[in-house]
């Protein structure tokens, strides 16, 4: 009998799989294996640019802010970087042609949904210390209870002394957590919605019930953790209120799946894109566009903020490029934002069987389809949306068939359900083309959220592609 044939005139959307070659199945594996690294050690936005910066200076990548003290020029082929509060960065490969013919620009966040220590944290109650949290972005809250949770972060001392914290990754650190009612006494928890279950009050984490020994001391056990950190890291109670202190899931980031084709790790969103984005940044020599790898803060929570999208963060760099560049005037730094190019790389919702109801099919991303591309964003009737314009993907569609990229194009779950949008809409503002393309999650926000291989690798070819032909 005679299979049923694809009409020539229908379009498939491909398992990556399926076209792998032995050797090409090898890098796959070999890119995941540097991603799974990468995630086990970046869990915080200063982490994720500290490893950025160490890697692009080894590339021969230079300091911005170093190259306007020496008064130097740019050049065709130059390498440049410039980051702000150790939170954002951004990556430039000097192209050919002048700025004002615009930049070719892949742009992704490094922060993640997570819990932050409250500027006051640290208290005893009935023989327990704890740490008062605030949560960060868009959680479940019942997801991070009963959880082993590590601390990132920093603390700034009086004198500007900076002190570095990362307690519970190593095997013999301790590990912390948020406790939950157990099921014997949980019949009043259990009425109430899943938002309701676990209140943000009460998402404190259990730190310590060891007491110093003068028996006539007040907060016997908080003085304890006190006299440790004090101990280890020359920091007193004061010092918590000019910290920036981090709660995320404690542990490595794993393979996935009996056959190891996916990943799961904390923090997915949207550091899968970033470190994609860099990887194929990381190829890129002499361009005939500026090409751009800007890696922002605070998307979660609206992209506001100093280290924020919606900063002037990029716009000055630009202007300070343009002027090393011998080209400096405030229209052409207008003409190079308008005529540019961009990937908002952000992550998307991949189709999962156990919840068929929030999606539909017909417009959904699959895990091992390759990178995903949103022609909008936002939710419902398209609120808060970036648009891209059809003239701009026919572009991309060229461009991937070209490079042999595996994509689909999806939408995030079903109109009436919500929605999200990216830092795309923000960067559309200057005029330029941008578009949403990412890499499909499973669990998209929870503490480990988990991703396909396949989408990995033909993520960054697709990044490295756009940067290449755009």
């Amino acid at each position: 009998m005679e299979e049923n044939k694809k009409s020539p005139f229908e379009k498939e959307y491909e398992l990556a799989w399926d076209k792998y070659s032995k050797n090409e199945l090898k890098k796959v594996f070999d890119l995941a294996d540097r991603y799974i690294d990468f995630m086990s050690r970046c869990k915080t936005e200063r982490e994720c640019v500290e490893e950025f910066k160490a890697r692009a200076e080894k590339a021969g990548y230079k300091n911005l802010q170093d190259l306007i003290k020496q008064n130097k020029t740019l050049k065709p082929g130059d390498k440049v970087y410039a980051e702000a509060m150790d939170k954002i960065i951004a990556l430039f490969v000097i192209g050919k042609r002048p700025l004002e013919d615009g930049m070719l620009i892949l742009g992704a966040h490094i922060d993640s949904p997570r819990l932050d220590l409250k500027q006051n944290p640290l208290y005893e109650d009935t023989g327990l210390a704890m740490l008062d949290t605030h949560y960060y972005g868009g959680i479940k809250k019942y997801q991070w209870v009963t959880l082993p949770l590590a601390l990132h972060g920093v603390v700034v001392k009086k004198d500007g002394t900076k002190v570095n914290i990362v307690i519970g990754e190593n095997e013999d650190d301790p590990v912390f957590g948020v406790s939950d009612l157990l099921i014997h006494l949980a019949k009043d928890q259990m009425k109430k919605t899943l938002a309701e279950g676990v209140e943000g009050e009460k998402l404190n984490v259990l730190v310590g019930s060891i007491p110093i020994n003068d028996k006539k001391a007040k907060n016997r056990i908080k003085q304890n953790i006190l006299k440790i950190l004090n101990e280890k890291y020359g920091i007193v109670e004061e010092d918590f209120v000019s910290a920036e202190i981090e709660i995320v899931p404690a542990g490595k980031a794993r393979h996935y799946g009996l056959d190891k084709s996916m990943i799961m790790a904390y923090g997915q969103d949207d550091r899968v894109c970033a470190y994609t984005s860099f990887e194929a940044m990381m190829e890129i020599e002499n361009p005939e566009k500026t090409c751009v790898t800007l890696l922002v803060d605070k998307e979660e929570i609206g992209s506001v903020g100093a280290t924020g999208m919606q900063s002037r963060f990029f716009e000055n760099t630009v202007a300070e490029i343009a002027n090393l560049m011998g080209d400096y005037s405030e229209l052409k730094i207008r003409r190079a934002l308008a005529n540019s190019k961009m990937i908002s790389s952000d992550v998307s919702a991949a189709y999962d069987p156990n919840y068929p109801e929030v999606m539909e099919k017909q417009s959904s991303a699959f895990f091992g389809k390759g990178i995903v591309f949103n022609k909008y964003t936002g939710a419902r009737g398209k609120s808060g949306s970036n648009d891209a314009n059809p003239e701009f993907i026919a572009e991309l569609r060229n461009i991937m068939e070209k490079h042999n990229v595996v994509w689909q194009m999806a939408e995030l779950g079903k109109v009436d359900q919500g929605g999200g949008g990216t830092i795309a809409y923000i960067l559309a503002n200057y005029g330029m083309e941008v578009i949403d393309a990412g890499i499909a999650l499973h669990n998209m926000h929870a503490p480990w959220e988990i991703a396909s291989k396949a989408d990995l690798y033909e993520a960054k070819k697709a990044y490295y592609a756009f940067l290449k032909e755009a």
